[in-house]
């Protein structure tokens, strides 16, 4: 909480602070365990921090910020209520309890490369200690806020461009293609109809 205002008061965002609110949602929702929106909006941030409209400091701050976040969150959710919702009667139950109990094992062993590889709600029904959870979390969200965020800085652009300049000829292509099959099609059935 302390470096988010230390953050908020020493750091200007240039942009539109409404893109910045969205990454911040984005990365929160997937670290919470939400599939999708973390990584395409991070890429989209990036190659918008490339063509100038938003900084790639803030950017990257911004996403681990959210990430971290949001998987604390996460965490918090599967210490909670995860391992009772897992093993509450129903379909598959004995298999639920059996998987429980193998992620348990496994985490007990290798907790950090556990942690890195299984959502963070994983790692809340496992117990896992916030010792170990809390730095590997912030450790692993960095990362994934560089890598993403200076991989749609830097390739973003460049793939952006080839693909509008392959636009009109891969749409004509495209229409081409479509205007063959079609033709095809409907002198295939004319023969098979005469």
């Amino acid at each position: 909480m302390i470096a988010a205002l230390h953050i908020h008061l020493h750091h200007r965002f240039h942009g539109p602070p409404f893109d910045y609110v969205g990454l911040g949602v984005a990365a929160v929702a997937s670290w919470i365990g939400v599939p999708g929106p973390g990584e395409p909006v991070l890429i989209a941030a990036g190659i918008l921090a490339a063509k100038g409209k938003l900084s790639i400091g803030s950017v990257l701050v911004v996403a681990w910020v959210g990430a971290t976040i949001g998987g604390i969150l996460g965490w918090m959710i599967g210490h909670k209520a995860g391992r009772v919702v897992l093993t509450a009667p129903g379909p598959l139950r004995p298999a639920r309890i059996r998987a429980a109990d193998r992620g348990e094992q496994w985490f007990g062993r290798y907790p950090v490369i556990a942690v890195l590889v299984t959502p963070s709600w994983i790692a809340g029904i496992n117990r896992v200690r916030s010792a170990v959870y809390q730095p590997t979390n912030a450790l692993s969200a960095a990362a994934w806020a560089v890598g993403f965020g200076l991989g749609g800085y830097f390739a973003g652009p460049a793939v952006i461009d080839v693909a509008e300049d392959l636009g009109v000829v891969t749409t004509t292509v495209v229409i081409c293609l479509v205007v063959a099959l079609v033709a095809w099609e409907l002198v295939r059935r004319r023969r098979r109809a005469s």
